[in-house]
């Protein structure tokens, strides 16, 4: 773009930036804008906090006369915190989270005003479900659909408005959104790992799954985004050349911190403590002007709900310093893209941390119990962990030599490999004394009891055991991590549930100890799970091939990842977990290809209008400017013009072969963006868009890029990857 429009872009972000001042410790801060305990206990009736915690820790419903007390207690803090008005706030199917608010205004038969909020404001309300994506669950003439609260997940307050978590349900009563399966998965591994775990400690009555996020991210000052259609439009450059310095010099990984960003960081996690999401990490990531933040981990389910309230806060809090963030997976070629990377493990209401690995025997046995069924699951559902992840921007990134292929794989190291194969030699059957002795001491008493850095990474892994939980490096970063976190807990409470029926069988009708029939069933699951790990290079051509004949998948493409969903055999596994209907499956399925199509065409729209109307008309201006030199030059040098005038006859030449590409397939790929259009069914249409659409963006992509690096920088139109990677 020229220098002149840059500049004027720039000068409203050139000022001074200070750090905002923390008005005393982060803990002071932690929870204030949330309608946790401690706040219970002080707007609460006793009889209604009992009821409340045992709502969130035993699943009891709350009947209408509790909810009116809850609600008038809410709202009395709410108003004591200056909030005006109340939403449910819950996550459609469009991956991001939706509200309709509503004062605590109202008016009286007899004409006065008051502040209103009772239970069944509290409990359900009732917005127009036709609006939201369902894949054919609710037809547009068909509105009526629910949202209901989640006591798990505290209300809070955002700028003036009390949020209360919610579920999105439609008027039969099937999901519209993905806390509700999220829910559903959570109480199926509750109740498979708690009856596994009292294996070995009868005091368990509940396990919780947990979930520590890392959210990656790119912030670009916000002018400079602003001027370019693409990163408006779509979060991503369809087109740009490579800066000459990108991340090759690894400067930026774990680098200072710029104080511009620092200061917005500052602000951040402020808001982010008051509203009760414990952050604590944040650094330089591995592109230039990307960074990361991570919180403690949390249940899994108010994890969820905390990564989607961070990312609406970051992107206010982005605008008022001044930048953009993008969540997009892939926002800039020939940089590191972003993740969410997804920490996961299971832990007992008796503090226990089921996958991590214990001091005496008994408690490895516990943690090889948990950590060969996780395999188990992944093994046998790896197709099915691989569509939680897809999506049109995330293809971008998987393979990508920067994140996980779409191969799944577990990575679990040397030290464990070595425990699972001494494990698998264990003779089947009953043990003698001699061999029980061998096996504790060999086998299971050789893990010590922190393995944190007894292995070492590998960061091609889309799933590597870390210590004391698992690793899901797949996530794209703006996914809804309840996505991925559905399906892992759902095919984790099938295995432990498989596992416990069988453990039992041995017990009763082989007469087994417990200890023996444990180790019969894991030593065969390790024997057949075996195919899924993999501590190798996930990034080399050898891994496709090792993998094709392992008969794992490796669905590259969103159309071709999501078509599990709808199998005989998910059906099935959500079905007897009571997780999702087929009905829902389908649903969800309709809904992501749907999205698929939309971006896909939303992007190439974008391009067309970018060629057309920036790339184009830029080449022309600058075909003029060229001509006007060498139509002076001849006038100066008569016939000797044209070896003076070689090199500007040589650009222009260039530059009119790179036009007349573009032009023509930009043509060909509004063509066959129409045909796409006009096919009978979505997954014929995800397909084209896929196979035929998308492969033209890169191929207009390289004649705009060679089109950059030939045109004058005054007259390029749009901001170059120098000005937005490294504007500070």
């Amino acid at each position: 773009m020229s220098r002149t429009r840059f500049d004027a872009l720039a000068e409203s972000n050139n000022r001074e930036y200070t750090t905002v001042e923390e008005t005393g410790r982060r803990s002071q801060l932690f929870g204030q804008q949330v309608f946790n305990e401690e706040k219970m206990l002080q707007f609460l009736t006793k009889e209604a906090l009992e009821k409340v915690k045992a709502a969130i820790f035993q699943g009891t419903k709350i009947d209408r006369k509790i909810a009116d007390q809850v609600a008038e207690g809410m709202k009395a803090w709410a108003l004591s915190m200056g909030a005006t008005h109340y939403t449910h706030w819950f996550q459609p199917l469009t991956g991001s989270t939706a509200e309709k608010h509503d004062a605590f205004f109202d008016i009286l038969s007899d004409g006065r005003a008051m502040e209103k909020f009772g239970g069944a404001q509290l409990v359900q309300q009732e917005p127009d479900a036709s609006s939201f994506p369902s894949g054919g669950i609710r037809n547009t003439f068909e509105a009526r659909g629910y949202t209901a609260w989640d006591p798990t997940s505290p209300a809070f307050i955002y700028k003036t408005t009390l949020c209360i978590p919610t579920i999105f349900v439609a008027y039969t009563g099937e999901a519209l959104d993905n806390k509700a399966p999220l829910l559903r998965a959570l109480h199926a591994v509750d109740e498979a790992a708690t009856g596994v775990a009292q294996y070995f400690d009868k005091n368990v009555r509940k396990v919780h799954a947990t979930l520590g996020w890392e959210q990656e991210y790119f912030l670009i000052d916000k002018a400079l985004a602003e001027s370019r259609l693409d990163l408006i439009m779509t979060g991503r450059t369809m087109v740009g050349n490579a800066a000459a310095k990108g991340q090759q010099l690894d400067d930026h990984y774990f680098g200072v911190i710029p104080s511009r960003v620092l200061s917005f960081m500052s602000d951040l996690e402020k808001q982010c403590t008051k509203l009760g999401i414990p952050v604590k990490t944040r650094h330089n990531e591995v592109a230039p002007n990307q960074f990361e933040l991570a919180p403690v981990f949390e249940e899994a389910n108010l994890s969820v709900d905390h990564n989607l309230l961070l990312m609406d806060v970051m992107e206010e809090i982005a605008d008022r310093h001044h930048f953009k963030v993008l969540f997009h997976e892939k926002p800039f070629a020939g940089v590191n893209g972003s993740g969410k990377h997804n920490n996961w493990s299971l832990a007992t209401d008796t503090g226990v941390n089921l996958l991590s690995p214990g001091s005496t025997p008994m408690k490895n046995l516990q943690f090889l119990t948990f950590f060969v069924n996780t395999i188990k699951a992944v093994d046998t559902y790896e197709e099915l962990l691989r569509s939680s992840i897809a999506s049109a921007s995330n293809d971008h990134r998987l393979g990508a030599n920067e994140a996980p292929p779409s191969i799944i794989s577990i990575f679990i190291g040397k030290q464990l490999s070595d425990v699972l194969d001494e494990l698998e030699g264990v003779s089947q059957g009953k043990l003698s004394p001699q061999e029980k002795t061998e096996l504790k001491l060999n086998v299971v008493g050789k893990i010590p009891e922190i393995l944190l850095d007894n292995t070492d990474r590998n960061r091609t892994s889309p799933f590597a055991f870390t210590g004391n939980k698992f690793e899901m490096r797949g996530v794209g970063a703006k996914t809804n991590c309840a996505k991925p976190m559905t399906v892992l807990n759902t095919i984790v409470a099938k295995q432990l549930t498989s596992f416990k029926k069988e453990v039992d069988a041995l017990i009763d009708k082989k007469s087994l100890k417990k200890d023996e029939a444990v180790f019969n069933i894991l030593r065969e699951y390790i024997k057949t799970s075996k195919r899924i790990r993999f501590d190798g290079d996930g990034y080399g051509t050898e891994w496709q091939d090792e993998a094709r004949l392992r008969k794992l998948s490796n669905n590259k493409n969103t159309p071709e990842a999501l078509q599990v969903l709808t199998s005989k055999e998910s059906i099935a596994l959500f079905n007897e977990m009571q997780v999702m209907s087929e009905v829902e499956l389908k649903a969800h399925q309709e809904v992501e290809l749907e999205a698929y199509i939309l971006h896909l065409q939303i992007e190439g729209r974008v391009l067309g209008e970018m060629a057309y109307n920036h790339i184009i008309p830029a080449a022309v201006r600058y075909q003029n400017v060229l001509l006007e030199n060498v139509t002076g030059l001849k006038e100066v040098y008569g016939a000797a013009y044209n070896k003076v005038a070689e090199n500007q006859l040589n650009i222009l030449e260039q530059i009119g072969e790179h036009l007349s590409e573009i032009k023509k397939l930009t043509d060909e790929m509004t063509a066959s963006r129409r045909r796409a259009n006009g096919l009978s069914t979505i997954n014929k249409r995800a397909q084209a868009y896929c196979q035929d659409v998308k492969p033209y963006f890169d191929s207009i992509r390289e004649q705009s890029d060679s089109l950059e690096k030939l045109i004058s920088d005054d007259l390029w139109p749009l901001t170059k990857y120098a000005e937005l990677l490294f504007k500070k």
